[in-house]
């Protein structure tokens, strides 16, 4: 099945009824706030003496029915989770910067979504606390250069799920979630009868079925699971422009028609092509690697690599082009496979592998006297190097001025990405 949330949400002038959306996502949830009492910096702030508990209420009902449905489609194949953007998880930042937030919210009575949703209704409350969020971001701004490394180092990796975190299936993270978001609602209402006084009874009679559908969904999330890689890369297509024409492309047929397979001439010179970021992955093993490696590459075993996948899918620059390569082409054709199935984009092959690389590059490379390896097997190194010098031969780093005028027909075609964005309360 083919989705059309991609071409739903581009924006471009070929598609104005897309600002037509969000106008009407917007009225939508600005109107939810207003209608949920989240323009009431009362209401808001009586949470934190438990007399009111709605904006707990509103906004696990928000997250947990989201997720559901996140995951949902994920299981069954309609989105590609791994192309949702997920904040990275900063945490040393992430909890002074919540800190911060809880005692502006407490003294205040707003988070900066809220306020805005108070002051568009003329409230004098919702407008100051907006104008401070202005000012706030303003000063960040103009200090952040004395704590930039702190603030972006401290406690940073990258993109982080609750699954990766506790090594469960998503599956059973929703259906933890759901229960925990339960288990609250539950427990916020007791704090509004013992705290607020406030009478039960007169709550909708309809919330015990919406948290058994809730539940139920949640089950079904875990039962239908996450797609396999193999499922996913099955799925991969391509669009390559032939004869001005364009044709799709399965991931198999690309890998057949050597479209992903890049010569070392053209992995060399796009380092030093300014409109491309290339980036070299070396799924050899260590011992290889530390034999002879191409500079700059960066050793990730095929048996770790999909490890590094959440690395790799936050915040690369646009036209980041990542190069696998194994000492002959079988490893890296499956390290190729596991990242188009991952969504990584702009993803190549070192056509030959490191054994190629050597004989282009190494011929004239004085450094290098190995000899030939007659024992050679499937994707091992083709050569017996007398010292394991790793990147220090001449011909791991040719100079770029001796191969000038190097000459091949180039694969590489870049595809650039979305512009992310964040989301949240704030």
């Amino acid at each position: 099945m083919n989705f059309p949330l991609p071409s739903l949400v581009a924006v471009s002038a070929a598609n104005p009824w897309t600002y037509v959306l969000f106008a009407a996502i917007g009225f939508a949830f600005g109107y939810t706030l207003e209608m949920s009492g989240f323009g009431d910096s009362r209401k808001l702030a009586a949470q934190f003496y438990f007399t009111e508990m709605t904006v707990l209420k509103v906004m696990f009902t928000a997250i947990v029915v989201a997720m559901v449905l996140l995951f949902g489609a994920a299981g069954l194949g309609i989105l590609d989770f791994s192309l949702v953007w997920v904040n990275p998880t900063y945490l040393a930042s992430g909890i002074l910067g919540g800190l911060i937030m809880g005692v502006g919210f407490i003294v205040g009575g707003f988070c900066p979504t809220t306020s805005l949703a108070s002051a568009s209704t003329g409230k004098i409350d919702g407008m100051f606390f907006m104008f401070g969020g202005f000012v706030g971001a303003f000063l960040f701004g103009e200090t952040e250069q004395y704590f930039t490394n702190w603030y972006n180092n401290a406690g940073y990796y990258g993109r982080l799920t609750l699954d990766q975190v506790f090594g469960i299936p998503v599956g059973a993270v929703v259906v933890l979630v759901v229960l925990m978001a339960l288990f609250m609602f539950w427990g916020g209402e007791q704090l509004e009868r013992i705290f607020g006084k406030k009478d039960l009874s007169k709550e909708p009679k309809l919330r015990p079925m919406g948290a058994a559908v809730l539940v139920v969904a949640a089950l079904a999330v875990f039962v239908i699971g996450s797609p396999s890689l193999e499922s996913k890369y099955n799925k991969v297509k391509f669009t390559r422009t032939i004869d001005e024409k364009p044709v799709v492309f399965s991931a198999d047929s690309m890998l057949e028609q050597r479209y992903v397979f890049i010569t070392p001439a053209e992995a060399f010179k796009a380092k030093y092509t300014q409109s491309m970021n290339p980036v070299y992955l070396d799924v050899r093993s260590e011992a290889d690697y530390n034999l002879y490696h191409i500079e700059d590459a960066v050793n990730v075993p095929l048996d770790r690599l999909e490890e590094i996948i959440p690395i790799l899918l936050t915040e690369p620059p646009a036209n980041t082009v990542f190069i696998v390569m194994s000492n002959d082409e079988t490893a890296a054709v499956q390290a190729w496979k596991v990242l188009v199935a991952s969504s990584i984009q702009n993803a190549y092959i070192l056509e030959g592998g490191v054994n190629n690389w050597i004989v282009f590059f190494g011929k004239d490379d004085k450094t290098l006297q190995v000899q030939p390896n007659p024992n050679a097997g499937d994707d091992q190194i083709k050569y017996i190097f007398p010292v394991a010098l790793g990147s220090k031969y001449e011909s791991c780093s040719p100079n770029p001025q001796e191969y000038e005028t190097l000459t091949f027909e180039a694969k590489i075609k870049l595809q650039l990405k979305r512009d992310k964005s964040g989301g949240g309360c704030g």
